[in-house]
Protein backbone atom coordinates (compact mmCIF):
# COMPACT_ATOMS: atom_id res chain seq x y z
CA UNK A 1 0.00 0.00 0.00
CA UNK A 2 2.90 2.38 0.79
CA UNK A 3 4.67 1.64 -2.56
CA UNK A 4 1.45 2.30 -4.43
CA UNK A 5 1.06 5.72 -2.81
CA UNK A 6 4.62 6.74 -3.69
CA UNK A 7 4.18 5.75 -7.36
CA UNK A 8 0.93 7.66 -7.63
CA UNK A 9 2.54 10.72 -6.10
CA UNK A 10 5.44 10.64 -8.63
CA UNK A 11 3.00 10.30 -11.56
CA UNK A 12 0.95 13.24 -10.28
CA UNK A 13 4.06 15.45 -10.00
CA UNK A 14 5.14 14.59 -13.56
CA UNK A 15 1.67 15.37 -14.90
CA UNK A 16 1.68 18.73 -13.13
CA UNK A 17 5.05 19.66 -14.69
CA UNK A 18 3.77 18.70 -18.15
CA UNK A 19 0.73 20.96 -17.69
CA UNK A 20 2.96 23.89 -16.65
CA UNK A 21 5.16 23.37 -19.73
CA UNK A 22 2.09 23.28 -21.99
CA UNK A 23 0.79 26.47 -20.39
CA UNK A 24 4.05 28.26 -21.36
CA UNK A 25 3.70 27.29 -25.05
CA UNK A 26 1.65 29.34 -27.56
CA UNK A 27 -0.86 27.66 -29.83
CA UNK A 28 1.84 27.09 -32.48
CA UNK A 29 3.70 24.86 -30.10
CA UNK A 30 6.78 27.08 -29.63
CA UNK A 31 7.83 27.82 -26.04
CA UNK A 32 7.29 31.36 -24.78
CA UNK A 33 10.37 33.45 -23.90
CA UNK A 34 8.95 35.18 -20.84
CA UNK A 35 12.00 37.47 -20.48
CA UNK A 36 11.78 38.51 -24.17
CA UNK A 37 8.07 39.23 -23.86
CA UNK A 38 8.72 41.35 -20.79
CA UNK A 39 11.49 43.28 -22.62
CA UNK A 40 9.18 43.95 -25.59
CA UNK A 41 6.51 45.22 -23.24
CA UNK A 42 8.96 47.55 -21.50
CA UNK A 43 10.24 48.87 -24.87
CA UNK A 44 6.68 49.61 -26.00
CA UNK A 45 5.95 51.42 -22.75
CA UNK A 46 9.17 53.43 -23.07
CA UNK A 47 8.34 54.48 -26.63
CA UNK A 48 4.87 55.57 -25.56
CA UNK A 49 6.36 57.62 -22.75
CA UNK A 50 8.99 59.25 -25.05
CA UNK A 51 6.37 60.53 -27.50
CA UNK A 52 4.49 63.58 -26.20
CA UNK A 53 1.34 64.94 -27.78
CA UNK A 54 2.03 68.13 -29.75
CA UNK A 55 0.14 70.37 -27.34
CA UNK A 56 2.08 69.04 -24.36
CA UNK A 57 5.46 69.56 -26.00
CA UNK A 58 4.42 72.99 -27.33
CA UNK A 59 3.46 74.26 -23.87
CA UNK A 60 6.61 72.84 -22.33
CA UNK A 61 8.84 74.57 -24.91
CA UNK A 62 6.82 77.76 -24.66
CA UNK A 63 7.51 78.11 -20.93
CA UNK A 64 10.71 76.19 -20.21
CA UNK A 65 13.89 77.95 -19.10
CA UNK A 66 16.08 75.07 -20.33
CA UNK A 67 18.39 77.03 -22.63
CA UNK A 68 20.12 73.96 -24.04
CA UNK A 69 16.86 72.30 -25.04
CA UNK A 70 15.61 75.52 -26.66
CA UNK A 71 18.89 75.95 -28.53
CA UNK A 72 18.70 72.35 -29.74
CA UNK A 73 15.19 72.82 -31.12
CA UNK A 74 16.07 76.15 -32.76
CA UNK A 75 18.99 74.67 -34.70
CA UNK A 76 17.57 71.24 -35.45
CA UNK A 77 17.21 70.62 -39.22
CA UNK A 78 13.59 70.39 -40.31
CA UNK A 79 12.23 67.08 -41.63
CA UNK A 80 11.67 66.81 -45.35
CA UNK A 81 8.41 68.43 -46.46
CA UNK A 82 7.27 65.09 -47.88
CA UNK A 83 7.00 63.86 -44.27
CA UNK A 84 4.00 66.08 -43.69
CA UNK A 85 3.14 65.10 -40.13
CA UNK A 86 6.73 65.39 -38.88
CA UNK A 87 7.28 68.63 -40.80
CA UNK A 88 4.11 70.25 -39.42
CA UNK A 89 4.98 69.18 -35.89
CA UNK A 90 8.53 70.59 -36.16
CA UNK A 91 7.39 73.99 -37.46
CA UNK A 92 4.69 74.21 -34.81
CA UNK A 93 7.27 73.55 -32.07
CA UNK A 94 9.60 76.19 -33.56
CA UNK A 95 6.80 78.69 -33.01
CA UNK A 96 6.90 77.85 -29.30
CA UNK A 97 10.70 78.19 -29.24
CA UNK A 98 10.49 81.53 -31.09
CA UNK A 99 8.02 82.88 -28.55
CA UNK A 100 10.10 81.90 -25.50
CA UNK A 101 12.35 84.72 -24.27
CA UNK A 102 14.66 82.12 -22.68
CA UNK A 103 15.66 81.03 -26.19
CA UNK A 104 19.17 82.48 -26.74
CA UNK A 105 19.16 85.80 -28.59
CA UNK A 106 21.39 84.49 -31.38
CA UNK A 107 18.95 81.62 -31.97
CA UNK A 108 15.98 83.99 -32.15
CA UNK A 109 17.87 86.15 -34.65
CA UNK A 110 18.73 83.00 -36.61
CA UNK A 111 15.07 81.98 -36.79
CA UNK A 112 13.99 85.53 -37.70
CA UNK A 113 16.53 85.57 -40.52
CA UNK A 114 16.13 82.04 -41.91
CA UNK A 115 12.56 80.93 -41.33
CA UNK A 116 9.93 81.47 -44.07
CA UNK A 117 6.94 80.44 -41.93
CA UNK A 118 4.42 83.17 -40.99
CA UNK A 119 3.51 81.60 -37.63
CA UNK A 120 7.17 81.78 -36.52
CA UNK A 121 7.86 85.22 -37.97
CA UNK A 122 4.77 86.71 -36.34
CA UNK A 123 5.99 85.51 -32.94
CA UNK A 124 9.44 86.97 -33.55
CA UNK A 125 8.02 90.27 -34.82
CA UNK A 126 6.75 90.83 -31.27
CA UNK A 127 10.12 90.07 -29.65
CA UNK A 128 11.34 92.50 -27.01
CA UNK A 129 14.76 92.78 -28.71
CA UNK A 130 14.97 95.22 -31.68
CA UNK A 131 17.70 93.03 -33.17
CA UNK A 132 15.21 90.18 -33.58
CA UNK A 133 12.44 92.40 -34.98
CA UNK A 134 14.96 93.98 -37.38
CA UNK A 135 15.85 90.51 -38.71
CA UNK A 136 12.16 89.80 -39.28
CA UNK A 137 11.74 93.17 -41.01
CA UNK A 138 14.54 92.30 -43.44
CA UNK A 139 13.30 88.75 -44.12
CA UNK A 140 12.11 88.61 -47.72
CA UNK A 141 9.86 85.64 -46.97
CA UNK A 142 7.63 87.93 -44.90
CA UNK A 143 4.04 88.51 -45.84
CA UNK A 144 3.63 92.13 -46.97
CA UNK A 145 1.18 92.85 -44.14
CA UNK A 146 3.77 91.76 -41.57
CA UNK A 147 6.56 93.85 -43.08
CA UNK A 148 4.09 96.74 -43.35
CA UNK A 149 3.38 96.47 -39.64
CA UNK A 150 7.10 96.66 -38.90
CA UNK A 151 7.40 99.93 -40.84
CA UNK A 152 5.52 101.37 -37.83
CA UNK A 153 7.84 99.80 -35.25
CA UNK A 154 8.97 101.89 -32.29
CA UNK A 155 12.64 101.28 -33.15
CA UNK A 156 14.01 103.31 -36.09
CA UNK A 157 16.35 100.54 -37.26
CA UNK A 158 13.42 98.11 -37.50
CA UNK A 159 11.34 100.63 -39.48
CA UNK A 160 14.22 101.28 -41.85
CA UNK A 161 14.84 97.57 -42.46
CA UNK A 162 11.15 97.07 -43.23
CA UNK A 163 11.09 99.98 -45.70
CA UNK A 164 14.03 98.46 -47.56
CA UNK A 165 12.35 95.07 -47.83
CA UNK A 166 10.99 94.51 -51.37
CA UNK A 167 7.96 92.82 -49.81
CA UNK A 168 6.81 96.19 -48.43
CA UNK A 169 3.73 97.56 -50.18
CA UNK A 170 3.89 100.82 -52.10
CA UNK A 171 1.47 102.33 -49.62
CA UNK A 172 3.90 101.62 -46.78
CA UNK A 173 6.82 102.92 -48.82
CA UNK A 174 4.97 106.16 -49.51
CA UNK A 175 4.14 106.60 -45.85
CA UNK A 176 7.76 105.91 -44.95
CA UNK A 177 9.00 108.48 -47.48
CA UNK A 178 6.66 111.04 -45.86
CA UNK A 179 7.74 110.20 -42.31
CA UNK A 180 10.14 112.88 -40.91
CA UNK A 181 11.51 110.32 -38.45
CA UNK A 182 12.93 108.08 -41.18
CA UNK A 183 16.72 108.44 -41.45
CA UNK A 184 18.50 110.03 -44.41
CA UNK A 185 20.05 106.74 -45.61
CA UNK A 186 16.66 105.06 -45.90
CA UNK A 187 15.22 108.10 -47.65
CA UNK A 188 18.11 107.92 -50.08
CA UNK A 189 17.23 104.28 -50.76
CA UNK A 190 13.56 105.14 -51.32
CA UNK A 191 14.61 107.89 -53.72
CA UNK A 192 16.11 105.26 -56.05
CA UNK A 193 12.92 103.21 -56.44
CA UNK A 194 11.89 102.89 -60.05
CA UNK A 195 15.28 104.20 -61.18
CA UNK A 196 18.39 102.27 -60.12
CA UNK A 197 16.44 100.08 -57.70
CA UNK A 198 13.52 98.07 -59.05
CA UNK A 199 13.62 99.71 -62.49
CA UNK A 200 10.56 97.75 -63.52
CA UNK A 201 8.45 99.21 -60.70
CA UNK A 202 5.12 100.91 -61.49
CA UNK A 203 6.11 104.35 -62.81
CA UNK A 204 3.43 106.38 -61.06
CA UNK A 205 3.83 104.71 -57.67
CA UNK A 206 7.62 104.92 -57.73
CA UNK A 207 7.56 108.60 -58.70
CA UNK A 208 5.10 109.32 -55.88
CA UNK A 209 7.57 107.81 -53.41
CA UNK A 210 10.51 109.78 -54.86
CA UNK A 211 8.48 112.99 -54.73
CA UNK A 212 7.64 112.35 -51.07
CA UNK A 213 11.37 111.92 -50.38
CA UNK A 214 12.08 115.25 -52.06
CA UNK A 215 9.56 116.91 -49.72
CA UNK A 216 10.86 115.18 -46.60
CA UNK A 217 12.93 117.54 -44.38
CA UNK A 218 15.25 114.65 -43.45
CA UNK A 219 16.36 114.06 -47.05
CA UNK A 220 20.06 114.84 -47.49
CA UNK A 221 21.38 117.47 -49.88
CA UNK A 222 23.02 114.76 -51.98
CA UNK A 223 19.67 113.00 -52.35
CA UNK A 224 17.94 116.24 -53.32
CA UNK A 225 20.62 117.06 -55.89
CA UNK A 226 20.12 113.69 -57.55
CA UNK A 227 16.33 114.06 -57.49
CA UNK A 228 16.58 117.52 -59.06
CA UNK A 229 17.52 115.70 -62.29
CA UNK A 230 14.78 113.07 -61.94
CA UNK A 231 12.95 111.93 -65.08
CA UNK A 232 9.67 112.84 -63.41
CA UNK A 233 9.05 116.58 -63.73
CA UNK A 234 7.12 116.77 -60.46
CA UNK A 235 9.92 115.01 -58.54
CA UNK A 236 12.60 117.22 -60.06
CA UNK A 237 10.60 120.39 -59.37
CA UNK A 238 10.09 119.50 -55.69
CA UNK A 239 13.78 118.69 -55.26
CA UNK A 240 14.89 121.95 -56.90
CA UNK A 241 12.48 123.96 -54.75
CA UNK A 242 13.88 122.30 -51.60
CA UNK A 243 17.44 123.05 -52.63
CA UNK A 244 16.61 126.69 -53.29
CA UNK A 245 14.74 127.02 -50.01
CA UNK A 246 17.57 125.43 -48.06
CA UNK A 247 20.12 127.72 -49.73
CA UNK A 248 18.05 130.78 -48.84
CA UNK A 249 17.78 129.70 -45.23
CA UNK A 250 21.52 129.05 -45.02
CA UNK A 251 22.38 132.44 -46.54
CA UNK A 252 20.18 134.22 -44.03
Amino acid sequence: MSEMTTSQHEEASAASQDEQTRDQQPQGGQPVDSQGAQADSQASASAATAFEPLTVTYERLRHTDDVEELHGFARRPLPDRSLQAAFSRATALLEAVAGNQHTPLEDRVFLATEMPFPNILVKLSEDSEPQVRRAVAANQDDKNWLVGRLTKDSDPSVRDAALRNPRTSWKMRLEGAQNPEVDADTLDFLSTLGVSCEPGAPVVLASMVRRAVALNPRASRETLQRLSSDASASVAQCAKHRLETDSTVESN
